[in-house]
């Protein structure tokens, strides 16, 4: 590919990075240019993202009907499932799975939340408190 061929379709992530590609300059000779993406990876993006707010949707709407903790809720917010949760935390996956529910979640000593509140960047209170 010539590098003046070289795809810049602006995607969800064009702000934050961009792709480096193998690209013939004038005299045909490869060198690496940047671009910010093609349309199809455009549309994977894009159809990723709709899939990750519909599931963070899903988890703040679970968390306001008392179907799960708040901390379902985050893990979603921040693309986290129960094992890379489990690795900020060092908590094992079988509790963390217990504190998804509500009941568990209202028993929880401050130290085991402020872990989670730490995991996911936010305040102890924030967590606590937190309503859907």
């Amino acid at each position: 590919m010539k590098k003046e061929d070289l795809p810049q379709d602006p995607s969800a992530l064009g702000a934050h990075t961009r792709e480096l590609c193998y690209v013939k300059n004038d005299s045909g000779k490869y060198e690496t240019a940047l671009s910010q993406g093609w349309e199809v990876k455009k549309l994977a993006l894009d159809s990723a993202w709709d899939e990750v707010e519909e599931r963070i949707a899903a988890a703040q709407q679970a968390v306001k009907d008392g179907v799960s903790s708040p901390i379902r809720y985050f893990m979603e917010l921040r693309l986290m499932d129960v094992s890379v949760l489990s690795g900020y935390t060092g908590i094992f996956p079988f509790f963390i799975k217990r504190h998804l529910k509500p009941s568990v979640f209202k028993k929880m000593s401050d130290k085991k939340l402020q872990k989670y509140a730490d995991a996911f960047e936010i305040t102890l209170d924030t967590l606590k408190n937190f309503k859907g």
